[in-house]
């Protein structure tokens, strides 16, 4: 980016971004210096990308005019810890209206792919209509200006993402890669295939420790247009680190919503895996698709029985101090590290293990790698997989597909590995459609076409409005459980003001961890910025420049038909409360009656200033 002004959010129009445009129906390339229009266009991510398409009238995901936008955030790669995210934005596969308009979305990933393609000098990636023949993308830093190239990817078919990955690597030295798998191949039959993004540890150690941006089914949007992988080549261009941003770094690690991630060792929680031990003592932690039994079967995962049979080496991303990563590892004979096995992230360790009925490690960890290796978002074929099974459940006389069954591992293997070789469209299109298809959409866990994470909708009826993943773009899945918030005014000033303020990762380039609680919009940003690009912006302006973005995103949704009557929960939650749940009930008819009123009224002004 090139900055002619130190005041971005009055003076947009001074900072330019590196955008480049590949027509892949042509071959040709447009490279150009972009003015901004404002400051989420500065700040990058889902805040620039929506603005573009929301130029575009998109009827269905798959045509040629949807773009698929790669793009990064203003401090990715930069020397503030955590900032390696990239961001793929378009109308998404998956998630859809009753009206059948594709929603725009976007999905954001770690790795070093993100830094490394700043480090070329592109800001920008945006791919337009579709290749006849497969092929690769690689983006090098040239001197003045990167250097875009399409080359033949026929030798990359059917690889694994870790495959692909691995492939490339012999090819392309002091490179980072972004890859899809046999999903977002298979784009007709599975609309949540995932884009694997490499790491360091993966590279060095050629285990197949990669991260995903996988929600939204930009993976599948990507194999639609016929693109297999990127290589973004570059040397890197950290230096010694300023004296802001080091402070920065140091309060993420030791205070703030980082502090119960930081491995056990280190007096923390141990990642996101620690969810298990809080919810649980509620008895909320999904089970046999979204329905706690009131039971301890949950404690079979936690980390205290796993460690017992497992070697769990906690590990960071690239130049991160936060080590929130639990990599599952066989245990040799002389207690050493054997054959890497997955990584436990609470919402892939629940929705492929205790909402399937599923209690033990090496079965749960297995699927995992295997919906990693396909590239295809855990969270959506999880959702979908235990509908399955409740369906079944429900028709023993006559079940869909195999006949799986809460807990028959074999079979819900099988459901997961077909799925990912496009073998069973049903299951691919998510649930959304496949409950449609049967008839009960009562207990299909989705909101607006999007299967919901890991958090019992009981305890979350933020949900709702969320505009992306709903615990990644809404931060109230913590508010029942961690923060004990039951009244309708806290629920209503998260919803509309506080908890949104979350998507504000998915614009600048952190990761959420950097502060998870507050947002963007806090002292430590402002200095990383001002060290990093000699930026003077307020704290208040970055909140007001999230909270457009944001408004933005829940008009673009209305505008493709999205009725507010779809902004609900599951309607299994209301109609059969579950009781086994110990906490207060706040999905009460009444209680949403009265959240919904408040929170478009507010919501409903809001957009309208700002269109």
């Amino acid at each position: 980016m090139r900055f002619l002004t130190d005041n971005p959010a009055s003076e947009p129009t001074s900072v330019l971004y590196t955008r480049c445009t590949v027509d892949l129906e042509s071959g040709c390339f447009l490279m150009e210096d972009v003015p901004c229009r404002n400051l989420e266009d500065v700040l990058g991510g889902f805040g620039r990308s929506f603005q573009m398409l929301a130029e575009r009238d998109i009827q269905s995901a798959y045509v040629e005019e949807n773009p698929l936008i790669i793009n990064v955030g203003l401090l990715t790669g930069s020397h503030a810890m955590t900032g390696m995210r990239t961001y793929f934005s378009g109308y998404s596969p998956i998630k859809q209206s009753k009206k059948g308009l594709p929603a725009a979305m976007w999905s954001a990933g770690s790795g070093k792919f993100g830094a490394k393609l700043k480090w070329t000098g592109l800001d920008e990636l945006v791919i337009e209509n579709r290749s006849e023949q497969p092929v690769y993308i690689v983006i090098r830093e040239t001197g003045d200006r990167p250097e875009v190239t399409l080359k033949p990817a026929d030798h990359l078919l059917g690889m694994t993402t870790h495959g692909k990955i691995m492939a490339l690597q012999e090819q392309y030295d002091d490179a980072h890669f972004a890859a899809i798998g046999p999903a977002g191949e298979n784009w007709q039959n599975v609309y949540a295939g995932a884009v694997a993004l490499s790491t360091v540890n993966q590279l060095k150690s050629k285990q197949d420790k990669v991260r995903f941006a996988g929600r939204g089914g930009m993976g599948s949007l990507m194999g639609y247009k016929n693109v297999l992988a990127m290589v973004a080549q570059s040397s890197d261009k950290l230096g010694r680190t300023p004296e802001p941003i080091k402070k920065a770094n140091i309060n993420v690690i030791k205070g703030g919503g980082s502090a119960r991630l930081q491995p056990i060792k280190r007096g923390g929680g141990g990642g996101t895996w620690a969810a298990y031990d809080v919810l649980q003592a509620f008895h909320a932690v999904p089970v046999n698709n979204f329905r706690p039994q009131g039971n301890d079967l949950p404690e079979r995962l936690f980390r205290t029985k796993v460690e017992q049979q497992y070697e769990i080496k906690s590990e960071a991303c690239y130049r991160c101090g936060i080590t929130c990563h639990n990599n599952i590892h066989e245990r040799k004979a002389d207690g050493s590290p054997g054959a890497f096995l997955a990584k436990f992230d609470y919402e892939p360790l629940n929705l492929l293990g205790t909402n399937l009925g599923l209690h033990e490690a090496a079965q749960v960890a297995a699927l995992i790698h295997l919906c990693d290796n396909y590239g295809m978002d855990a969270i959506t074929t999880g959702v979908t997989v235990s509908y399955v099974l409740s369906y079944n459940q429900r028709h023993p006389e006559k079940p869909l597909f195999n006949g799986a069954s809460f807990g028959d591992y074999d079979k819900i293997h099988d459901l997961v590995k077909c799925t990912g070789l496009g073998q069973l469209p049903e299951i691919g299109h998510g649930v959304k459609r496949l409950s449609e298809s049967t008839g009960e959409t009562d207990y299909a866990y989705h909101v607006k076409g999007l299967e919901i994470a890991a958090y019992q909708p009981e305890t979350n009826p933020g949900y709702c409005w969320a505009i992306a993943g709903g615990h990644m773009s809404m931060g109230t899945y913590g508010m029942l459980a961690r923060e004990g918030k039951t009244d309708l005014d806290s629920w209503v000033a998260a919803i509309t003001r506080d908890k949104l303020q979350i998507v504000g990762f998915d614009m600048i380039g952190l990761c959420k961890f950097f502060d998870i609680v507050n947002g963007i919009g806090t002292d430590m940003v402002v200095d990383c910025l001002a060290a990093e690009h000699g930026l003077k912006v307020t704290r208040e302006e970055l909140q007001a420049a999230v909270k457009r973005a944001f408004l933005r995103g829940l008009t673009l949704e209305i505008r493709q038909g999205y009725g507010k009557e779809e902004y609900c929960l599951p309607a299994e939650v209301t109609a059969n409360p579950n009781h086994n749940i110990t906490l207060p009930d706040l999905t009460t008819p009444e209680f949403l009656a009265e959240l919904e009123k408040r929170v478009w009224e507010i919501f409903d002004r809001e957009m309208q200033e700002l269109i």
